[in-house]
C-alpha cells in the first residue's frame, strides 16, 4: 500500500494551473506509476475534500545541455484533479 505522501509528490504553481481554480481544478506532480484512482484516494485523505475528477497527463523530459553535452530531465507525471461542490484546497486560495 503506497502513502498518500508518496503518490502527491508537490502542487504545480503556474499561470495555466492558477487559471484553473476558478473551475475549482487543482494540478499536483504525482508519481510515475499512480492510477486516477490512487491519486483521487490520496487527494481526499491529506486536504479532506471530495474529488470529481482525475486527468492524467504524462509529460516528456526536456533535453538540456551541458557545453557540448546533452541530457535529459526526468520524465514526469502531471494530475489535474476537479473537486466536486464547493470546497477548495486552502493551500492555493492565497496564491491567486
Amino acid at each position: 500500500m503506497k502513502n498518500a505522501h508518496d503518490i502527491i509528490i508537490k502542487p504545480i504553481i503556474t499561470e495555466d494551473s492558477m487559471d484553473r481554480l476558478a473551475d475549482n481544478k487543482y494540478t499536483f506532480q504525482v508519481a510515475k506509476d499512480a492510477n486516477k484512482i490512487e491519486i483521487a484516494k490520496a487527494i481526499e485523505e491529506i486536504f479532506d475534500v471530495k474529488v470529481a475528477k482525475v486527468n492524467t497527463i504524462s509529460v516528456k523530459g526536456k533535453e538540456k545541455r551541458m557545453g557540448r553535452y546533452t541530457g535529459f530531465r526526468p520524465d514526469w507525471k502531471k494530475a489535474i484533479v476537479t473537486l466536486e461542490g464547493e470546497k477548495t484546497i486552502e493551500f492555493f486560495d492565497g496564491m491567486y
